[in-house]
């Protein structure tokens, strides 16, 4: 089974070397956002599992933004065999670049531009008998990276680590001086410093020399940026400085780039025609999957029929867009989006409307996945129960034909835990307690749904499935999966403490180091931040040295990660749907790229 039990965590080393161990008392934030105050309501249902009346807590969420019948009235005129004609001769044209191009860093820079702009996964094995061929001493024409071109040694190198070749930091010895720091000509190389600064978030731990270069390239170009001497690179070195482009949302980077491509100096016209187009062509499938599980989000009920729950399907659908854009990777994002919303559902169960009796009878029922005994839970949880355990058998069943092997206790287990942790958070704020920022952390990689999400996407990713694949997951769950864990759960202790707080709910990441160390909340927030570096250190590790989990895995389970930070970027983007998020469903799902041809 993938997912260990509560009482076996593997996240003590990580505790104990970035967690303090002190416990004095916890300082509470309050936020004045009014959307999300606290009222106190009586149960309207007579619940078995309590008494006659309950008093519940109310986060007065806000009703769903996109209406059913709005979504389900998305068209796109870009579907049909002329776009789909047009699309395969821009292809074509760019496969004859890969041929024509002889210069390594034209080449990389081909690869780069396909990236940021969101075709690459169109061109894997141009890309890769690319780099394959600069990696490879022997046939490594001009090796680029032996001239003292920052720019390109710094393009090589993140390209290089991104595609899992092994390249030592020591590449950036020749930029360095005796006394080992960059040397101060290269403050005179802003674009060589940007992609030096980009580079160094594929170290890992214990690379001095990347976190050298970071914070030396970091200064210089928040300086950069208040001299202000070029609009067009400011731009991107601002962009960069708010969040790096290895951690982004690879879909909502491609958007953004498109628009900020077409206006740079030397933008290849053939390239833009064909981003735009095919992100076009792409959106029109994704309105199809979301259209499709609208219709099963009504089937299911739930959203009428529990309305403390955020009703969350077109937020919950972009996750699963930031997680996997393309095509073919369409019978996950269904998946996943039926999966998060259950977790949003059955999350607000346990954080806002359950009483701790039922909590308790609830997670009981799970445990034992016992569907002869909802009788005894109250009608919220039976509909909820129910909703899930078809989730459940149904993937198992889809699974089963597609590879034939059983994945239905795999699942469950997954739940179990998922609940479990759930259920633990639940005990601490009924008895007011206030946990250590290990303890909390302990159970916290887990309740944030990082293990649930990636034991269902490892159904879709891996083929074939074993029970030696499956014992592969145990094995490293302290690997991939936890890092991707730990980033998703710092990333929405940044973004939604101080709410959830307010509402009512146990201290988070910030408030336990807070109580622990005396620190401030601006330090803590630091802090934070410091840890979630650190986990995508941990994260770039596995990534180039494992051999456990396929690649789509691997890339599943990082753009777990960089999807939570772009949601929890300018605060819970989850649960406020009307800002940020509102933005990133409209450019990404609903409003199509203008075609400039």
């Amino acid at each position: 089974m993938a997912l260990h039990t509560l009482s076996s965590l593997p996240v003590s080393i990580f505790a104990r070397q970035y967690f303090p161990s002190k416990t004095p008392m916890i300082s509470h934030i309050t936020t004045k956002n009014a959307s999300t105050s606290i009222t106190v309501n009586p149960c309207p249902l007579r619940c078995m599992a309590s008494s006659p009346v309950t008093t519940r807590r109310d986060a007065n969420y806000q009703p769903a933004l996109w209406k059913d019948d709005y979504i389900l009235s998305l068209t796109s005129e870009y579907v049909g065999e002329s776009y789909t004609r047009r699309a395969d001769q821009l292809k074509a044209e760019v496969r004859r670049m890969f041929e024509k191009v002889v210069d390594p860093l034209e080449k990389l820079e081909l690869i780069d531009v396909l990236q940021k702009l969101g075709l690459s996964y169109h061109f894997e094995d141009e890309v890769k008998r690319t780099l394959e061929a600069i990696y490879n001493p022997i046939h490594r024409a001009g090796d680029i990276c032996k001239k003292e071109n920052l720019y390109a040694t710094s393009l090589e190198f993140r390209l290089l680590r991104q595609h899992r070749y092994s390249v030592p930091q020591e590449i950036f010895n020749i930029f360095m001086n005796e006394k080992g720091k960059f040397k101060a000509s290269l403050c005179d190389d802003p674009k060589g410093l940007l992609y030096l600064f980009e580079a160094s978030f594929l170290s890992i731990e214990g690379e001095t020399i990347l976190d050298e270069a970071r914070a030396f390239a970091r200064k210089q170009l928040e300086e950069y940026v208040e001299q202000n001497k070029s609009q067009n690179l400011s731009t991107f070195v601002g962009h960069a400085l708010e969040l790096p482009l290895h951690w982004r949302m690879l879909r909502l980077e491609a958007r953004w780039f498109i628009d900020t491509y077409r206006r740079e100096v030397g933008m290849n016209p053939v390239l833009l025609e064909l981003a735009e187009l095919d992100f076009n062509m792409v959106q029109a499938v994704h309105q199809q999957d979301v259209k499709r599980e609208a219709r099963w989000w009504k089937s299911t009920g739930l959203g009428e029929k529990l309305g403390f729950a955020r009703d969350r399907l077109m937020v919950n659908f972009l996750w699963t867009v930031g997680k996997s854009f393309q095509p073919h990777y369409g019978y996950g994002r269904r998946m996943i989006t039926r999966l998060n919303c259950l977790i949003t559902t059955i999350d607000d169960i346990y954080d806002v409307y359950g009483s701790l009796d039922e909590l308790e009878l609830f997670t009981d029922i799970i445990e034992r996945w016992d569907v002869n005994a909802i009788d005894q839970l109250p009608y919220y949880m039976q509909i909820s129960f129910l909703t899930l355990n078809n989730f459940v058998h149904e993937m198992a069943f889809d699974i089963l034909k597609e590879q034939e092997f059983n994945v239905v206790q795999y699942l469950r287990k997954a739940w179990i835990d998922q609940c479990r942790s759930y259920m633990v958070e639940a005990r601490w704020y009924y008895m007011g307690y206030t946990p250590s920022l290990q303890e909390y952390s302990q159970n916290a990689w887990i309740s944030i749904s990082g293990p649930v999400i990636l034991a269902h996407a490892y159904c879709f990713t891996t083929f074939p499935m074993t029970k030696e694949s499956l014992a592969s997951m145990e094995d490293n769950m302290t690997n991939i999966i936890y890092w991707s864990s730990m980033i998703l759960r710092l990333a929405n202790d940044l973004g939604t403490s101080s709410l959830e707080l307010k509402r009512g709910d146990i201290p988070k990441s910030i408030q336990c180091y807070m109580n622990e160390t005396g620190a401030s909340e601006k330090d803590a927030r630091e802090h934070i931040r410091y840890l979630i570096s650190e986990a995508w250190k941990k994260m770039n590790k596995e990534r180039a040295t494992s051999s456990s989990f396929s690649q789509a895995f691997m890339e599943y389970a990082m753009n777990v990660a960089r999807t939570a930070q772009c949601i929890y970027q300018y605060g819970d983007g989850h649960g406020t749907q009307d800002r940020e998020t509102m933005d990133n469903v409209l450019s990404l799902l609903i409003n199509p790229i203008p075609l400039h041809t």
